[in-house]
């Protein structure tokens, strides 16, 4: 009886947090501010426009929207000193035209590139999802455009997403290919994350929340946007730490 009881209670808590969270991410969380990001330097790559295409799914999960996470990215990369954004919803347009949801090769990459008069895409894919507490996320994101003679690629969504698809016959030209990468899985049950987590709120001045700083740990939404940042000051910084700037 008395395991009957804490199993059952141990799924009450689990229903009572996936109502919870689906509430924050519903509403925002209570006593959301809009504050100015914390913007980083591109010193890396130089000034460009950079398309966002919608997530890539390769988590197994269905608990979270491919273009709700690709506007975060978006709304994240805009904090990105250097670069203009073109927003996802305009990607979508393209690619409903072409009556495909995703971006499928590297030539696909350049082509859609082309037809918004961007620069470059940034093409990514969520590898794992955990929304419940501590949430887990993983992301794989490669920045494609024009490469510089010499530059390689590593983490490559696009080849999976292209592996996952049909086969692309078309090849992308000589100079189109991938700028920088990044790779990470996001674990809130790592002392490290967490306390990175903490660092994060403080910068974006932590919302009155009652969770106060854990806000980012207990709202998907939260959560997903410090995963998103932390990549792209990866990317940018070229696998090192970047300083941080108080304005364009």
């Amino acid at each position: 009886m008395m395991v009957g009881s804490a199993v059952d209670n141990q799924a009450h808590g689990r229903a009572i947090t996936s109502v919870l969270l689906l509430s924050l991410l519903a509403s925002g969380g209570c006593g959301e501010k809009q504050v100015a990001p914390v913007r980083i330097a591109n010193a890396y790559l130089g000034p460009l426009t950079i398309a966002v295409a919608p997530a890539l799914n390769f988590s197994g999960s269905t608990d979270f929207d491919r273009s709700v996470v690709a506007d975060i990215m978006a709304s994240e990369l805009g904090a990105v000193v250097g670069v203009e954004v073109i927003p996802v919803s305009r990607v979508l347009a393209v690619l409903d035209e072409q009556g495909r949801d995703e971006i499928a090769s590297p030539a696909h990459a350049e082509e859609v590139v082309n037809r918004l008069g961007a620069d470059a895409i940034l093409v990514f894919a969520v590898t794992e999802y955990e929304p419940y507490h501590p949430p887990i996320v993983g992301i794989a994101a490669q920045l494609y455009g024009v490469r510089r003679v010499g530059e390689t690629g590593g983490v490559d969504p696009v080849r999976l997403s292209r592996e996952a698809g049909p086969t692309a016959t078309e090849a992308a030209s000589r100079s189109f290919g991938p700028l920088a990468q990044a790779e990470q899985v996001f674990d809130a049950a790592h002392g490290f994350t967490e306390e990175d987590v903490e660092e994060f709120a403080r910068q974006r001045e932590a919302t009155d929340s009652p969770f106060g700083w854990r806000l980012y740990l207990q709202s998907q939404r939260h959560f997903m946007r410090y995963c998103c940042q932390r990549t792209l000051r990866s990317m940018f910084g070229g696998g090192v730490d970047l300083a941080l700037a108080a304005e364009r």
